[in-house]
């Protein structure tokens, strides 16, 4: 289990703005210290789980605020944002912005709301509606991609399925035909050529293609049936997005019944317990749950909850051309999960039409901060009209000193050589890299005829 500190500062000095209270007197009805709560409100000190139960009892007080709300979605959402080019010259370390939230979490908010209203598309761009696929990320992100309450209605269902039944996606065909009059329909590709799943409600089928393996059936039956018995939770959640966008909201409510989906196929508090008592083995965590590799490396980036929390993985899937489709952050390096560029010398992309396993690599980013990344190539299901397959390199990663633990890490020396990498050429700063195509933003290429370096481009402040 994850040892990650609950740092939550501006909950708990929202919460005590809203009592009308001082410092003393929250600290006195908490039985600790001004000084102590003084730490806390400016992140310098943990909530711990005993001051947690506290806020509780006498303030009748929602623990999920503390992760839920923090502004611009905590810390190291904010860091994606100032990964941003046009920030590239002013050099924001963790301490500077950990400091901007203790002192100025309104600032903090303001900010974050103004850069993605811009869509994340750097200076001089004009004001302009954010791309959707963007506002729902950062809405994840706000949630740090853990819903608890559809993770425990989908426990509890999950709880509800097992008694009745051994197979999982016999309970979930048999729960959709006796509650919701739904029958099950698997359909040649010949009648559904471009499509995986259909809901056709005039006939009362949930049909589904040949096409689609065993794994995605399951799951497709699940985010059905969550579309239609976690309806309510679903809508406030989308409500409190408070999107404005008709496009986005049917994106977050699409992603909405995906993560009950997992989280049926994957109850939190098993899937959890199966991942630390194998070191968290994919290969035998994924057979335990009759899932996907792409199913399985999404639940990993969802484990946050209070007090049982999973390791902070972050997941990229990353097609031929190096364009990311899928990104979940967690608590990982903003640089390199959220640049739209890659790095050539990220071993991992090279891996998308090699299915020969999982290729295990240490990086290194320019501030030392290494991760163990897990790649591993994909199809998609079924195939468009022009007969092509969709492939994908999925990548899994992990800060290496939070890896020691891990399956994959067995027999590997984590602070020995790793690969050194970049979130790509226009916001990497390296020199003598031998496979640079262009400088860093805001620097300008040195030119000169009496000598040829290594790297192909040399450029000012090198």
């Amino acid at each position: 289990m994850s040892t990650a500190k609950l740092i939550a500062g501006h909950a708990v000095r929202r919460l005590r703005r809203q009592q009308a209270l001082s410092q003393a007197a929250m600290a006195e009805m908490l039985d600790i210290s001004p000084s102590y709560l003084n730490l806390i409100e400016r992140n310098q000190r943990p909530v711990s789980a005993a001051l947690l139960v506290r806020l509780v009892e006498t303030f009748d007080f929602d623990p999920r605020a503390l992760t839920a709300d923090a502004p611009g979605g905590g810390a190291a959402a904010l860091r994606r944002r100032l990964a941003d080019p046009m920030f590239a010259d002013l050099e924001i370390d963790r301490a500077e912005l950990e400091e901007w939230l203790a002192a100025a979490p309104g600032g903090a908010e303001a900010f974050a709301r103004a850069f993605d209203r811009l869509g994340g598309q750097g200076a001089g761009t004009p004001m302009v509606a954010a791309d959707p696929t963007v506002q729902v990320r950062r809405e994840i992100e706000r949630w740090r991609n853990h819903f608890p309450d559809l993770d425990a209605a989908a426990e509890a269902l999950a709880d509800e399925l097992r008694m009745g039944a051994a197979d999982l996606y016999g309970a979930l065909a048999e729960r959709l035909r006796v509650r919701h009059a739904l029958a099950i329909r698997i359909l040649p590709i010949d009648i559904l050529p471009d499509t995986l799943v259909r809901l056709d409600l005039h006939a009362r089928q949930l049909q589904l293609s040949e096409m689609l393996p065993g794994p995605a059936r399951a799951f497709a039956l699940a985010a059905q049936l969550g579309q239609w018995e976690i309806r309510g939770e679903i809508d406030a959640l989308v409500r409190g997005a408070a999107f404005g966008d008709r496009t986005a909201e049917r994106l977050f409510r699409r992603y909405l019944g995906q993560y009950f989906a997992a989280a049926l196929v994957m109850p939190y508090a098993r899937f959890l317990r199966a991942c630390e008592a194998t070191g968290y083995d994919l290969d035998i965590v994924q057979r335990r749950f009759g899932v996907s590799r792409e199913q399985l490396a999404h639940r990993l980036t969802t484990l946050g909850r209070v007090g049982a929390r999973g390791l902070p993985f972050f997941l990229m899937r990353i097609d031929r051309a190096g364009q990311v489709s899928k990104r979940y952050a967690g608590t990982g390096h903003p640089a390199l999960v959220e640049a739209e560029g890659r790095c050539p010398l990220w071993q991992a992309l090279g891996l998308v039409d090699r299915p020969d396993g999982t290729l295990v690599e240490l990086v290194e980013m320019e501030d030392g901060v290494r991760f163990l990344t897990l790649a591993r190539a994909e199809e998609k299901a079924g195939r468009s009209a022009m007969g092509v397959v969709a492939r994908f390199v999925l990548v899994l990663g992990l800060e290496a000193s939070l890896a020691e633990g891990l399956a994959a890490a067995r027999g590997r020396d984590l602070k020995g050589h790793a690969t050194p990498i970049g979130p790509g050429c226009r916001r990497c700063t390296r020199t003598e890299c031998p496979q640079r195509s262009q400088p860093p933003v805001g620097r300008s290429i040195l030119t000169t005829e009496r000598e040829r370096r290594v790297a192909p481009i040399v450029f000012a402040g090198d």
